[in-house]
């Protein structure tokens, strides 16, 4: 065999490495990653998900299981394209998706509007009932959070559905200054009700002091009484609000509390664990609906912080594991 045929052969096959380098012809494996879908794996693999399920013979396409293995059909992508596909990072933006179900219900749907209805009208009753039972000498207050309390941040939260970013004070402190939220459905009308009365009311709020003209905008736009720098007790120092409620109970008689988030009401739930959460609020049980009075809000809050240890500096992908840990789930017997 010359040299020049021997050099001809040696260029054919590395022209068929290179062919069979790009393209596998035979199938390859996916293992399941948490969080994934069959259509996020189909979308990164460039393959049909419903090809995925009548290939692996899935029952359901809507159970995988992390660490499961996929059989991936057909001609696939080079082994290096695949493997850079399958390594990508699991971003904020994935994870603000999970915010779509909760704010759309916030928005969407009457049964918030009929729990926020709910809640001020057992607000109305305990403030009528101490109206006619209660001798106390000091002036009468309510205390309200405002967030989620009184007004509706959900457009901030829908902001963050499709960004790669979630909460900070770069875009939080341009919505408070914006003044755009709403009135939560069922709070301007009690609150009006309740200044008539002669009730004072105060905001007891972690909003900071950097957002203080436009939280005062906000409220005096929608028409809420006693908004005024007396009765607006933003957060300067520590988010317990412990020290600001002592503030107002030292001189008034304070017919109940209303929030959001358990520690509106009291420090026993703030940096617990869930488990602790969980009985503090079994403790302090006979206070809600009468001295105590919570308002629906799924999308944010202590709760959440107490799901990932308090570590809010997780990765996007860390938080999504955690919630996922969290979850109690049915598991079907076969």
């Amino acid at each position: 065999m010359n040299q020049k045929r021997v050099i001809s052969i040696l260029i054919v096959l590395l022209m068929m490495v290179a062919v069979f380098g790009t393209y596998a012809w035979a199938d390859s494996t996916y293992t399941v990653k948490p969080g994934d879908s069959l259509w996020k794996i189909g979308e990164k693999l460039e393959v049909d998900w419903v090809r995925l399920v009548e290939y692996n013979d899935l029952k359901d396409a809507n159970v995988i299981l992390p660490g499961q293995q996929l059989n991936i059909p057909g001609e696939t992508a080079s082994d290096e394209s695949t493997e850079a596909a399958v390594v990508d990072e699991y971003t904020t933006k994935d994870l603000n998706e999970q915010l779509v179900m909760a704010t759309l219900w916030m928005q969407q749907s009457a049964e918030f509007r009929a729990l926020c209805y709910q809640a001020f009208n057992m607000a109305k009753m305990t403030l009528d009932n101490d109206i006619a039972n209660n001798t106390s000498d000091k002036p009468r207050a309510i205390v309200v959070d405002a967030d989620e309390t009184v007004i509706d941040n959900s457009a901030y939260e829908a902001h963050l559905v499709g960004q790669d970013y979630g909460y900070s004070s770069s875009t939080w402190n341009p919505w408070m200054d914006a003044a755009e939220a709403k009135a939560i459905p069922g709070a301007l009308e009690f609150l009006t009700y309740a200044k008539e009365q002669g009730v004072e009311v105060f905001y007891i709020t972690n909003r900071k002091m950097v957002g203080y003209e436009g939280t005062e905008k906000n409220l005096k736009d929608l028409g809420f009484p006693c908004v005024d720098e007396k009765h607006m007790l933003l957060r300067t120092g520590s988010s317990d609000k412990e020290e600001r409620r002592q503030i107002v109970k030292n001189d008034y008689n304070v017919v109940l509390y209303m929030g959001d988030n358990l520690n509106d009401f009291s420090s026993d739930f703030g940096n617990k664990s869930v488990e602790e959460r969980f009985t503090a609020t079994d403790t302090h049980k006979e206070k809600f609906g009468t001295k105590w009075i919570v308002l629906p809000n799924p999308t944010y809050g202590e709760w959440e912080g107490a799901v990932y240890d308090y570590n809010w500096g997780a990765s996007a992908k860390e938080k999504d594991e955690m919630r996922k840990q969290k979850l109690t789930k049915w598991n079907q017997s076969n």
